[in-house]
């Protein structure tokens, strides 16, 4: 689909929208506002469980904070209800970034676990608090004005429902294009990867958190004024639970899918609560839920990922245009040749009674290529994470280009200037090569939320995007850059991953068996890559069980065994040192 279609067919959406009301009677218009303040809350659920992975059964208990802080400012105080929104955003933003503090370190079923905890402690808060009304609640609640113009009917309200809706949306929609945007995507599989490329995994998480929550408060907002009257019951956890369902329903990986979501679940509760009175007329409320449970489970059973993608797979896709030519991004001084870049002194890595990493010394210098080899069990992966910050040394000092990096956090180590491949391949298989190119370029970028929501990165967005495309080319991977990173078979995915790292612009690179899974022109090839980068400056680690690759190609090599170095110098040194031959052939050889 083309640009120009897409836009065509917001047009005709937005177009019929605003037509709506001339159109609709009151209780569908009524229908409609409620669609829309449910799917701004499902927007945040697909931005932050959808998207960021992670999943909450507490968004309608922010929904109930924003509702009863604009109800006690504008129907108790008798305060402006436009007073009240600030209100409800403060108060809805503070409660969420202490709530996400405190458990999105969680992971897995804990966290989801931990928002129901708090969404039950927020609802039965809302009951149980004198001056909020307890259980009865809180009526006449002022409607919200524009000027004089009062939004107190169906038809005035829904166009600031859909309107704020819009605007989520498109706001949404910028964020996740843009390096703010890539960071969240990239928060689903884990924080390894993230840190790894110079990323604060949790803050990243804890601004999609509060973000999503202040798009339930607005929803709270609306909905205290639109019904004029709220209590406890709309913000139960069984009401969390309804707001999930839409995400999921609708697609929870697209912004489309919360709207589709919310459509579909309120128009199905409603005709449901129409029919089972007549079919069954003295259990229609108890098989309510019986029934909406079985189509729900019917549904997941034929488009398991939701409407919107479901029905996507029968579209043409759209149509990608490869980035224009840009400015270049600043790049970093390379040290000179021969200078001490790294040095590692007498590194112990203990797991328990297991020492995998015992007193190991080594120094690296700028310009060259080391390897690091040794048999199965060795401790190479392991000091090398010691050196990225994934552990923590137990003993030792590890200093790179001046600084102590010993205790230093994986992002901080990235942003110091080394990049990574790892053994077990790290790629986001649902992003397009480009944008796992494009998350190697997060250090060298700088916009926040606010401007990538507004656009205001666009300028930087292009010369990003132009520096991917250059390393993608610099691999022999330009010529297909937006497709999805999953398809690749193994070796391209690691050449990939090397793209990533080299967009970082490293001083020094660390390569965890980059040759497993290549061909051997796909070998030569690699090797004739590494030799370029140091002819460039660039210093390079690399882990390597490959006999042939490694001693073709680095300068000096250092052997480990049993978590100890056995050997250091150059290839030919290495390769007749008896204990080495003893370490990889079990005897001299």
């Amino acid at each position: 689909m083309s640009r120009l279609q897409t836009r065509m067919a917001t047009a005709v959406a937005v177009t019929a929208l605003a037509a709506a009301p001339a159109f609709l009677g009151v209780f569908s218009i009524t229908l409609l506002n409620y669609i829309g303040i449910y799917a701004l809350v499902a927007l945040g659920l697909v931005l932050m469980t959808g998207i960021g992975g992670m999943v909450s059964f507490g968004q309608a208990s922010f929904v109930g904070i924003a509702a009863y802080a604009t109800a006690w400012t504008s129907a108790l105080m008798g305060y402006s209800p436009w007073l009240g929104l600030l209100l409800a955003l403060v108060m809805t933003g503070l409660v969420a970034a202490v709530i996400g503090a405190v458990t999105l370190r969680l992971g897995g079923h804990f966290l989801s676990l931990s928002t129901i905890a708090w969404g039950l402690a927020i609802y039965f808060s809302f009951g149980n608090i004198d001056g909020l009304g307890n259980y009865n609640g809180i009526a006449s609640i002022p409607p919200i004005s524009i000027g004089s113009h009062s939004l107190a009917d169906s038809a005035d309200i829904y166009y600031l429902i859909w309107g704020a809706l819009i605007a989520a949306m498109l706001g949404t929609h910028n964020l996740l294009n843009s390096r703010v945007g890539r960071a969240i995507r990239a928060l689903r599989g884990g924080n390894a990867l993230v840190e790894s490329l110079g990323i604060n995994a949790f803050q990243v998480r804890l601004v999609t958190f509060v973000a999503a929550a202040l798009m339930a408060a607005v929803a709270g907002w609306l909905y205290a004024h639109m019904t004029r009257f709220i209590s406890p019951t709309p913000f139960d956890v069984h009401v969390s639970i309804d707001y999930l369902m839409m995400a999921l329903v609708g697609g929870s990986s697209h912004l489309l899918g919360a709207v589709v979501g919310a459509a579909l679940v309120t128009l199905m509760k409603n005709y449901i609560q129409d029919l089972l009175p007549l079919l069954a007329p003295n259990t229609s409320g108890r098989l309510e839920i019986v029934v909406f449970s079985v189509l729900f489970i019917l549904f997941l059973q034929r488009a398991r990922d939701g409407i919107v993608p479901y029905v996507a797979r029968w579209l043409p896709p759209p149509r990608q245009e490869f980035p224009g030519k840009a400015e270049p991004l600043p790049r970093r001084r390379q040290p000179a040749k021969g200078t001490p870049l790294l040095k590692v002194d007498a590194a112990v890595r203990r797991f328990g009674g297991l020492v995998a990493v015992n007193e190991v010394s080594f120094e690296l210098r700028a310009g060259e290529i080391l390897g690091l080899i040794g048999p199965n069990g060795a401790g190479k992966s392991t000091m090398f994470n010691l050196i990225t910050g994934a552990l923590r040394p137990s003993g030792g000092k590890i200093v790179f280009a001046g600084r102590d990096i010993t205790r230093a956090a994986p992002r901080h180590i990235a942003r110091a200037g080394i990049a990574r491949t790892f053994q077990h391949v790290k790629l986001r298989p649902r992003m397009s090569l480009l944008d796992n190119v494009l998350l190697g370029l997060y250090p060298r970028t700088s916009a926040g939320y606010v401007a990538s929501a507004l656009r205001l990165d666009r300028a930087e967005e292009r010369r990003a995007r132009h520096e991917a495309i250059k390393q993608l080319e610099r691999v022999g991977l330009g010529a297909r850059p937006f497709e999805l990173a999953g398809n690749l078979p193994l070796g391209n995915q690691r050449i990939l991953e090397i793209a990533r790292a080299l967009a970082a612009d490293p001083i020094l690179l660390l390569l965890d068996e980059p040759a497993a899974g290549l061909r051997r022109r796909e070998k030569l090839a690699l090797a004739e890559l590494l030799r370029s980068l140091r002819a460039e400056g660039l210093t390079i680690l690399l882990v390597e069980h490959d006999m042939d690759f490694v001693m073709n190609l680095v300068d000096r090599i250092v052997v480990m065994d049993f978590g100890c170095k056995i050997g250091e110098g150059a290839p030919q040194t290495v390769r007749n040192d008896p204990r080495v031959q003893e370490a990889y052939l079990g005897g001299v050889a």
